[in-house]
C-alpha cells in the first residue's frame, strides 16, 4: 500500500491570535432628517357590478370614434382598438356582437375579431342607444328592426349636437 502523507496548512488553533482586537468605540452620528413624501390620495376602488347612471353619462362623453374620413382609411379595426374607442371592455363588445345581428366582424383562423368601419358605426349607434338614451338591449334590437336608416339618424343627431355646441360657444364669446 502507498503511504499517505498529511498536508499541513500552517494553522495551529492552540496558539492565541496574533492580532489583538481593540474595544469598539462609540461614535455619535447627527440625526438625518429626510422629507417623507406625502401620500397621494388613492383612487377609490372600482365597484363591482353595474355602473351608476351618472358614471355612464360621464363615459358617453369620452367616446373617441374618429370622423368618417379617418375611420374609413383602415379596412379593419381589432376588438382592442374598438374597445378603446368606446372606453369599454372587450367582453362588452363581444356581448354586443352576439346580441345584435347588425354586427358581423370578420374572424381570422385564430378567432380574432376584426371590425369593419360600418361595424364601428353600428357600434356607435348601439352605444348611443344603450348608454345615452338608456334603451334596454331588447329595446335597442326593436329600434334596429323598425328603423333601417338608424345610422343616418345618429349622424344627424351628432351633427346637430356639433351645431349646438358651436352656437353655445359663440353665445359665450359675445
Amino acid at each position: 500500500m502507498a503511504k499517505q502523507s498529511q498536508i499541513s496548512f500552517g494553522f495551529d488553533f492552540a496558539e492565541e491570535p496574533r492580532v489583538k482586537l481593540k474595544k469598539p468605540e462609540v461614535v455619535t452620528v447627527a440625526p438625518v432628517v429626510a422629507e417623507v413624501p406625502k401620500k397621494e390620495k388613492k383612487k377609490p376602488l372600482q365597484k363591482r357590478g353595474r355602473k351608476s347612471f351618472k358614471d355612464m353619462e360621464l363615459e358617453t362623453e369620452l367616446v373617441n370614434v374618429p370622423a368618417d374620413e379617418e375611420l374609413f382609411k383602415k379596412q379593419y379595426y381589432s376588438i382592442g382598438e374598438v374597445a378603446k374607442m368606446f372606453h369599454a371592455n372587450q367582453s362588452l363588445i363581444r356581448f354586443w356582437e352576439i346580441e345584435f345581428d347588425v354586427l358581423k366582424p370578420k374572424k381570422n383562423k385564430k378567432g380574432d375579431r376584426y371590425f369593419r368601419p360600418e361595424d364601428v358605426k353600428n357600434l356607435q349607434l348601439i352605444h348611443y342607444l344603450l348608454r345615452q338614451k338608456k334603451y334596454t338591449v331588447e329595446g335597442a334590437k326593436e329600434y334596429f328592426k323598425k328603423n333601417k336608416n338608424a345610422t343616418e339618424k345618429l349622424e344627424l343627431v351628432k351633427n346637430l349636437e356639433k351645431v349646438k355646441a358651436f352656437l353655445l360657444e359663440l353665445k359665450a364669446n359675445l
